[in-house]
């Protein structure tokens, strides 16, 4: 059998595959919340509680930078090591990855629903760019080596925030007081990203802010609020927050676009980019392409958003495929 997690600072998805003749099929699911765990090991424990499971392999998509099988999770208490994890399962074989190499394979290897925000043509033999905003924001590079594939894993979204405009100036000094001085794209372009940019603007005097609304980011997701409320056009402070959001999402995928210069164009992942689909369609594409002597190569590269929210899961599946057949 193989295991197949996702470890984001938010929830952990596990699930448990059984190969039957020729494919892996899924016997058991299970979604929870990271925060309710003290650790990996135990939410294991939870899920495979009254199985009798015997496991191959383990591959656990997990938020956070991978050095020798270990990663301490970016937005979680959480320390994983594939070492201890093996212990835990009794295991053949354990890998952790990055969740946007996850991601890179999912794109690569699984069958994934997407929608077009770019409809250039993909030329099929090159570099995709990957940027996926949930919890917090990651960056991988898909490199195709001719009828093969390597992942590069980054912590793209650490890097220093550039502002486009006056406006965005003055979002980096409200965020700069906030965070000692340095405000990288994760503070912005991510579910707390989202909180600030609705924070900043509700300082700045131009949105009211409803009552209503405040009570109910005391008890909710911050960032599900103004995404929902965005989206269904009840509330101008919202509204703009999710415009801004947008804005700089795009800017930075124009960023990573120009380092990496990926043939395939740019896939947008996480859980936030599907949520808001209807406005993040008419913005993204204008921001995307402002790159001044490089905007005519920007507006030739696809842009598009995976809809499946289970790309890491899906994508530690394959890479423990991949493994098997090697």
């Amino acid at each position: 059998m193989i295991l197949a997690i996702d470890v984001g600072g938010t929830k952990t998805l596990l699930a448990l595959y059984a190969k039957e003749r020729s494919d892996w099929v899924l016997c058991k699911e299970q979604a929870y919340k990271s925060s309710a765990f003290s650790s990996i090991n135990e939410l294991i424990k939870d899920f495979l509680a009254g199985d009798a499971a015997n496991i191959m392999m383990v591959c656990a998509g997990v938020a956070g930078t991978v050095i020798e099988q270990e990663c301490k999770i970016t937005n979680l208490s959480w320390r994983i090591s594939a070492k201890e994890i093996q212990q835990a399962t009794r295991a053949q074989k354990v890998y952790l990855l990055n969740d946007l190499a996850a991601t890179a394979w999912a794109v690569a290897l699984a069958d994934m629903e997407y929608e077009e925000l770019n409809t250039a043509r993909r030329l099929g033999s090159g570099d995709i760019a990957i940027l996926s905003a949930g919890t917090g924001l990651g960056e991988a590079i898909l490199i195709r080596e001719q009828a093969d594939f390597k992942v590069l894993a980054t912590e793209g979204g650490h890097t220093s925030f550039a502002p486009q405009n006056k406006e965005q100036d003055r979002l980096l000094v409200f965020l700069r007081n906030k965070y000692n001085g340095h405000v990288s794209y994760e503070r912005i372009v991510s579910g707390m990203g989202l909180h600030n940019i609705y924070q900043f603007l509700k300082q700045d005097g131009r949105f009211p802010e409803r009552k209503e609304l405040a009570d109910k980011m005391q008890r909710a997701n911050p960032a599900e609020i103004i995404g929902l409320e965005a989206v269904r056009g009840n509330d101008s402070l919202c509204l703009e927050s999710v415009r801004m959001f947008c804005e700089i999402y795009a800017a930075e995928a124009g960023n990573l676009a120009l380092k990496c210069l990926p043939q395939d164009g740019v896939v947008l992942a996480g859980g936030i980019p599907p949520k808001i689909l209807s406005l993040i369609k008419p913005i993204f594409i204008a921001s995307f392409i402002k790159k001044g002597r490089y905007s005519d190569y920007l507006a030739k590269l696809p842009v598009r958003i995976c809809m499946n929210e289970r790309a890491v899961l899906l994508g530690a599946l394959a890479y423990a495929k991949r493994q098997v057949k090697e």
